[in-house]
């Protein structure tokens, strides 16, 4: 990827460094240190049969926008386990990660968010260890994003036209959370029968 790709703006709004209780800061804390890698584990053959059908087929789908087929996999396997980790679903965080960054690694914003799923610098000072230069790499990353996106959901009952603008900086303005869900129906899967 050339430097110039690289350093495109994304569409990232602003998030907003809110007033939090020390136990949900505390919990996403934990929740972005924990060293286990991105690997699933299934309790039975049949849940990893269904996962290897929807790598496969995310493979397919996301092979034109990362033509390298290890760095592909790599990232698919960090989004199936930093969702589910998480509580999400893998198509929602693909379709967010399609509106903020455009799955750009390198993707940093004009308000300075930045990787995949467009985490602003703050988030490591606040629950992480102050080091913003690690949320260009894919694994933290993803797991400040998830953890940050269901942080929202669970701020907002449940609500995700809510969270989605709340992650984006743009709560009460439908463009970012509308983009979103457009795209989440971009990355389900239906597992063949």
């Amino acid at each position: 990827m050339s430097a110039t790709l690289g350093a495109m703006p994304a569409w990232a709004g602003n998030q907003k460094e809110e007033a939090m209780a020390d136990s949900v800061r505390l919990a996403l804390s934990k929740a972005i240190s924990d060293p286990r890698p991105p690997k699933p584990s299934f309790n039975n053959i049949d849940e990893r049969i269904r996962y290897l059908h929807w790598l496969g087929e995310m493979s397919v789908r996301l092979k034109r926008r990362i033509p390298d087929y290890q760095s592909r996999i790599e990232l698919l396997e960090t989004i199936w386990y930093e969702s589910k980790r998480a509580g999400l679903d893998p198509a929602l965080v693909m379709g967010l990660m399609q509106v903020e960054s455009a799955f750009r690694k390198y993707a940093t914003s004009v308000v300075g968010a930045r990787g995949y799923m467009q985490v602003m610098p703050f988030w490591s000072r606040v629950i992480g260890d102050g080091d913003a230069k690690k949320l260009f790499q894919m694994q933290t990353n993803l797991r400040y994003g998830c953890s940050i996106l269901r942080m929202y959901i669970d701020m907002e009952k449940g609500d995700l036209y809510l969270a989605l603008g709340r992650y984006n900086g743009s709560r009460g303005k439908p463009e970012y959370p509308n983009a979103v869900l457009a795209n989440w129906k971009n990355w389900e899967y239906t597992p063949p029968r």
